[in-house]
C-alpha cells in the first residue's frame, strides 16, 4: 500500500513539474509578444513624418506630374537638402558629355591632349564606331572638324552629339569609364546604353563646384562652359535674368533630365531632377516649374 502512494505521489510531482515548465514557456512567449506592440513602437509606426518647408514646395510643384522623376537638391550655404530617389539608374542622354568634358580636361592638363588640335573624322565612321542605328544618327554623311577647344565648347553649349564623338574617340571610352571610377561615380556606367543616378549627378556637380575635378582651375574653366548653355527650357526657363545658372541638360526617348548649379544671393545650390515620361515635353516644362519653385522658396528663406 505504501509503495503504491509513493508511486503516485512521484507521478503527481513529475505531472506539477511538466505544468511548471509549459507556464514558464508560455510566459516567455508573452513577454516577447508584448514587447513586439510595446507604446513606442506603435506610436513609430502611426508616426506621420513632419515636412520641410523645401518638400512642401516641391511637392506643390509637383501636383499632377505624371511619369516618374528624381529630384536631388542641395543649398551649399546651408546644407539644406531634398533626396526624391536618388540612387535609381537612369539612361543619362547627353549628361554623360560631364563625364567626357571631365575626363578630356584631365588630359589636357596632363599634356597628353592639346586644346588647338584639330580633331577630324567622317560621320560615316563615327556612326560605325560608335553603334549608331541610321535611324538614331542625326547626320549620314559628310566630314566633321574642330579644334578640341571649340569641340569642348559645342558639346556643352549646343550639346553638339558629333563634336562629343569626336572627343570620345580621341579619348577612348576604356580611358572615361576609368575616369568615371576615379571621381567615385559609383553607380554610372558607359555602357550600351550608358547609365547614372541623380546622386551621382549631385556628386559630380559637388566635386566641380568645389574645384575638386582635376584642379580648382579646370574646374572653374568647366563651370564656365556650363554657364554658357543654350539649351534653357529646363531649370533656367523661369528663373529671374540676374540668375546665374551652370548647368547641362540630358534627353533621349522617354527621359527628360536637367542638372545643374545656382548662384543665388541667398545661396548658391545643386539642382537635379531626372524624369521618364510619355510626354517629354511637359516633364521640360515640369522641370521648369519646379526650377521656379526651388529658387522662389531659397531666395525668401532667411539664412
Amino acid at each position: 500500500m505504501s509503495h503504491k502512494r509513493d508511486k503516485s505521489n512521484w507521478l503527481i510531482f513529475i505531472l506539477i513539474f511538466f505544468l511548471f515548465l509549459v507556464l514558464i514557456i508560455i510566459f516567455n512567449r508573452l513577454l516577447r509578444t508584448s514587447s513586439l506592440i510595446a507604446p513606442g513602437n506603435v506610436s513609430g509606426q502611426n508616426e506621420i513624418p513632419i515636412k520641410t518647408p523645401l518638400q512642401k514646395a516641391v511637392e506643390k510643384a509637383m501636383e499632377e506630374a505624371q511619369g516618374t522623376y528624381s529630384i536631388v537638391i542641395k543649398n551649399m550655404k546651408t546644407g539644406e537638402n531634398l533626396e526624391q530617389l536618388e540612387n535609381k539608374s537612369y539612361e543619362p542622354g547627353s549628361l554623360y558629355k560631364l563625364w567626357l568634358m571631365s575626363a578630356v580636361f584631365e588630359k589636357i592638363s596632363l599634356g597628353e591632349i592639346k586644346e588647338g588640335e584639330i580633331l577630324s573624322r567622317d560621320i560615316a565612321f563615327l556612326n560605325k564606331e560608335f553603334n549608331i542605328a541610321p535611324r538614331d544618327a542625326e547626320m549620314a554623311n559628310g566630314v566633321v572638324t574642330l579644334s578640341v577647344k571649340d569641340a569642348l565648347h559645342q558639346m556643352i553649349a549646343i550639346s553638339h552629339n558629333y563634336a562629343a564623338l569626336l572627343l570620345l574617340e580621341k579619348l577612348k571610352t576604356s580611358n572615361l569609364k576609368a575616369y568615371i571610377k576615379k571621381i567615385s561615380l559609383l553607380n554610372s556606367d558607359t555602357g550600351t546604353p550608358p547609365r547614372t543616378t541623380p546622386a551621382d549627378t549631385v556628386l559630380f556637380l559637388e566635386k566641380l563646384y568645389k574645384g575638386e575635378l582635376v584642379s580648382p582651375e579646370y574646374s572653374k574653366r568647366m563651370m564656365e562652359l556650363l554657364k554658357e548653355q543654350k539649351l534653357n527650357d529646363g531649370l533656367p526657363k523661369y528663373l529671374p535674368e540676374k540668375a546665374q545658372i551652370a548647368h547641362k541638360t540630358g534627353d533621349i526617348g522617354y527621359f527628360k533630365h536637367d542638372a545643374g548649379i545656382v548662384f543665388a544671393d541667398s545661396g548658391d545650390y545643386i539642382i537635379v531632377v531626372f524624369s521618364e515620361s510619355k510626354s517629354p515635353g511637359g516633364a521640360q516644362e515640369r522641370i521648369a516649374l519646379l526650377s521656379k519653385a526651388v529658387y522662389e522658396y531659397f531666395t525668401s528663406v532667411k539664412l
